[in-house]
């Protein structure tokens, strides 16, 4: 699959947006004011990110995230992109990514990105249940991510998407129909976010009227695991679960399932399955002798879980009765192998 792109970023919070969704406080997740980028300040910042220490094996992508940027004024678009030209044409830059609302890709605009460099784009699909979309105020439906996916591909820009957990009316149920209708749409790569009440955000005031109640963090785990699942069964990477930690957004979040490590739990209920299903395996096959689970030594907090959680489920239920943990250096990180003795 090779190393994962070197990121140069860039956030436009909120701009491009024609409403706030329900969910939205960009300023919060990003960190970043209201301020305008300007042209000349991505030329600086690509420059200075290419001078810092790396591996020149990585590919260099400049990304725009945040807001919508195909919802900017086309000459602020042209503006931001053509700051990067220079660097694409000098081979710096192997490729620009930006971030957009499905509903706002049409043929005119896909051709504008391409012609400026842009070789992905990032969708916040966030739901593909039709009542959800409306409760969450996007202003469009499932059909116009379908249409994004197909116009973007036709154009041969390679295309993401975003999934957002425990949005209002959602269920495990539609969530997960939301994954696999996703995952049918073959993006590149997916990031996974929780819905979280944030100050400023529309479903701050739902909230403490009591018309929206947040998943609880084991929830929100236990569903980000099932659809990396669905994910991983088509060879769909998913490059982030939860949100990037920040002191903006702990200062203002007000409820939800947030926790710094989100990805690192959802690694460990993956794991907990994994190994869940193996002892079952060798114990619904009538063996009752000893067994051994080899595990990488760098997995030994996935076993255990958060607060030491799954070592004591996998006890509790019993799995871990006659079995012997090595570990191995020559175990493949993530992955778990069984010895009968």
């Amino acid at each position: 699959m090779g190393p994962r792109p070197y990121i140069i970023p860039f956030f436009i919070a909120h701009q491009g947006c024609p409403h706030q969704c329900i969910f939205c406080n960009q300023h919060a997740i990003s960190g970043v004011d209201d301020g305008c980028l300007a042209g000349d300040e991505v030329a600086r910042g690509v420059e200075q990110a290419l001078g810092r220490s790396r591996d020149h094996c990585r590919q260099v992508q400049v990304a725009f995230y945040g807001g919508s940027f195909t919802g900017l004024p086309r000459s602020y678009q042209q503006e931001l992109l053509a700051a990067v030209a220079p660097f694409v044409e000098r081979g710096e830059v192997d490729a620009i990514r930006i971030s957009t609302r499905p509903d706002y890709i049409d043929g005119e605009g896909v051709d504008f990105l391409l012609r400026h460099g842009v070789r992905m784009v990032e969708l916040g699909v966030q739901s593909l249940d039709p009542m959800v979309l409306v409760k969450s105020g996007r202003g469009h439906g499932p059909e116009e991510v379908v249409r994004a996916f197909h116009l973007l591909r036709q154009a041969g820009i390679r295309v993401g998407g975003q999934l957002m957990i425990g949005l209002p009316g959602d269920t495990t149920t539609s969530l997960l129909a939301s994954g696999r209708q996703l995952a049918g749409l073959a993006p590149e790569m997916v990031r996974i976010y929780p819905a979280l009440v944030l100050r400023g955000s529309p479903l701050a005031d739902l909230f403490r009227q009591g018309r929206y109640r947040p998943w609880s963090l084991n929830r929100a785990v236990a569903a980000s695991a099932s659809l990396y699942q669905i994910f991983q069964a088509r060879g769909i990477r998913v490059i982030r679960m939860g949100l990037q930690p920040s002191i903006s957004l702990e200062n203002e979040l007000i409820a939800g399932p947030y926790h710094p490590a989100f990805g690192e739990l959802v690694y460990s209920r993956l794991f907990f399955r994994r190994i869940r299903k193996l002892c079952r395996q060798y114990r619904d096959h009538g063996l009752n002798g000893g067994v051994q689970l080899i595990l990488a030594p760098g997995d030994q907090s996935l076993l255990h879980g958060h607060g030491n959680a799954s070592w004591h489920r996998l006890n509790e239920i019993g799995l871990l009765k006659g079995v012997e943990i090595i570990y191995s250096p020559d175990q493949p990180r993530g992955e778990v192998g069984l010895e009968v003795l």
